[in-house]
């Protein structure tokens, strides 16, 4: 569901306690998601995620912003010149509708006091974020031609028209309730969702002004299997998930936005282990075809010696029968009608030692061609699951192998020597865990001691997990081998096996690619993954 217009006057009033405030920095987290950094006088600096994505839109405070594209668009570009260093005056609700509106003031070239509007319109597929100076739109994130929508002209210039709305009742103004009819349809600010919860308590008995009062007022966010909301909603009967509601916000979408952010920012990356696994596959089939040929490479051998035997016994034509050595059966011998019989001979002898030495080649090409195929898999697999920073790794492992090119980029960027393994520490012990294979061989092979704690998921691509302790105890070696079964494939299976020794069994593969390892002797584990124990592991003890 998307943020009503109740929902967002509860968000309004949030914002606004940060009011008086200063915008800092501007950046795009994704195409339709911008983060304003703001400097307020008693909470410090804040960061304003404004996302307009047709399914995800929402206005929150974020705590860990996952990763800046590294391009600005151009509605960032023209916020950057016209509202950098603005004062955010006031966040207004526009009618209780879905439209938050930032009123700022900064001063131009001339040092003269301007004015412009931010109006932010969390409408689902109708999403957007337009500036306005004077009721005239400045720019939009979403420019719509008049083609496009006949009743809202929305580009650089054009007169700025809120959505109309059709005549309600002031939710905060009511006197009577018509509980036959639809609150949304009555009152502003009401979704189908949330009238139906207001129309289900009236019914038992709750006063409206109470629930009302209740929702405004509310610091929680609830979320259910497919809804959300900054009130209870007893009418759904299920057990909701609690959050505050800035970091419920933030929470909401996280898994298909990061995907969403990687497919933006890292697209060619996802398209290039395609194609190259695609690539590998259709190769695969046509190398052991050519094996299973070169395998009869002893018949030109025997021709050449049948050909000199009986050369002088024979004519030279198209094709010659002459009997086996070996069964006395017929052979029937082409014969290249250009050359003669000796030279006919002798290209058979090359053929029969150019196919010997084949063989062995061939069989290193295929078992080369099926290690590319399962590496370029388990790449697949760490895409599924990885952030927006392990996106990045994984494109320098591929540019380091020269399967991509290194993007050109102007900007000098701080050097960072660390992989950004997830790193968490309590109960006495440190773990480590690596998400692609430049992480899993900087915790197997730079942060590992001998007396480590090693563990991987049994028959698939999956994790490289590191356990640092004293005394390994039972509830440690379970989160470990949680954790590896979680980031792998059989992250949505039952009684996953997890192998795991110490570090003095692992050996690393000679000549493979980074990441690949072997065990001398393990132990296995069988563990059921429970996602939502770790979130809030991975929540509460997380090293940043």
């Amino acid at each position: 569901m998307a943020i009503d217009g109740l929902f967002l006057y509860n968000i309004q009033e949030k914002l606004n306690a940060y009011t008086p405030c200063k915008i800092g920095k501007i950046q795009n987290i994704s195409d339709e998601e911008i983060l304003i950094h703001l400097h307020t006088r008693n909470e410090g600096n804040q960061k304003l995620v404004i996302n307009v994505h047709s399914n995800t839109n929402r206005v929150y405070i974020a705590n860990f912003i996952p990763g800046i594209q590294p391009e600005p668009s151009n509605f960032v570009m023209v916020l950057r010149k016209l509202c950098s260093q603005a004062i955010v005056e006031s966040f207004e609700q526009v009618g209780y509708d879905r439209i938050l509106c930032l009123h700022l003031s900064c001063r131009n070239e001339f040092q003269d006091l301007v004015k412009y509007d931010l109006n932010i319109e969390l409408m689902g597929k109708y999403a957007n974020m337009i500036l306005v100076k004077d009721d005239v739109i400045v720019d939009a994130l979403k420019r719509i031609p008049v083609y496009e929508n006949a009743k809202r002209f929305i580009h650089p210039g054009a007169k700025y028209v809120a959505p109309a709305q059709p005549e309600k009742k002031n939710p905060f103004e009511i006197q009577d309730i018509d509980l036959d009819q639809s609150l949304v349809k009555q009152i502003y600010g009401f979704s189908p969702l949330l009238s139906n919860e207001f129309m289900y308590r009236i019914k038992n008995n709750e006063k409206y002004i109470n629930i009302l009062n209740e929702l405004i007022t509310s610091n929680t966010l609830y979320i259910y299997q497919k809804d959300f909301h900054c009130i209870e909603l007893k009418h759904l009967n299920e057990q909701p998930n609690t959050y505050t509601i800035m970091e419920g916000l933030n929470h909401l979408y996280e898994e298909d936005e990061q995907k969403k952010r990687i497919k933006e920012q890292y697209g060619d990356i996802i398209r290039t282990v395609e194609k190259e696994k695609l690539k590998q596959t259709k190769k695969l089939p046509k190398l052991e075809q050519a094996l299973e040929d070169g395998k009869d490479y002893h018949k030109y051998q025997e021709y050449g010696d049948l050909i000199f035997a009986y050369m002088y016994q024979i004519q030279k034509e198209k094709t010659i029968v002459l009997p086996s050595f070996e069964t006395n059966e017929d052979v029937t011998i082409p014969i290249d009608m250009r050359y003669d019989l000796k030279t006919n001979a002798n290209k058979y002898y090359q053929k029969y030692h150019k196919m010997k030495r084949s063989l062995v080649i061939l069989e290193e090409q295929i078992e080369q061609c099926k290690q590319d195929i399962e590496y370029y898999t388990q790449l697949e697999e760490q895409l599924q699951y990885c952030s927006v920073f392990d996106a990045g790794e994984i494109r320098e492992e591929l540019v380091k192998q020269r399967v991509l090119m290194p993007k050109k980029d102007n900007k000098r960027k701080k050097k960072n020597n660390k992989p950004n393994v997830l790193h968490l520490e309590f109960d006495d012990c440190e773990i480590y865990v690596g998400k692609n294979n430049i992480q899993n061989n900087y915790v197997t092979h730079q942060v590992s001691r001998k007396n480590d704690l090693w563990f991987h998921v049994k028959d698939y691509h999956g994790s490289h997990v590191l356990l640092k302790s004293e005394d390994f105890t039972e509830p440690q070696i379970r989160l470990c081998a949680m954790l590896a079964a979680y980031y792998s494939k059989g992250k949505d299976s039952s009684s996953v096996p997890v192998d795991y020794c110490l570090i003095s069994q692992i050996k690393k593969v000679p000549g493979s690619k980074i990441g690949f390892v072997t065990m001398k002797s393990n132990k296995t584990i069988y563990i059921d993954p429970d996602e939502n124990h770790l979130l809030e592991i991975i929540k509460n003890h997380q090293i940043k």
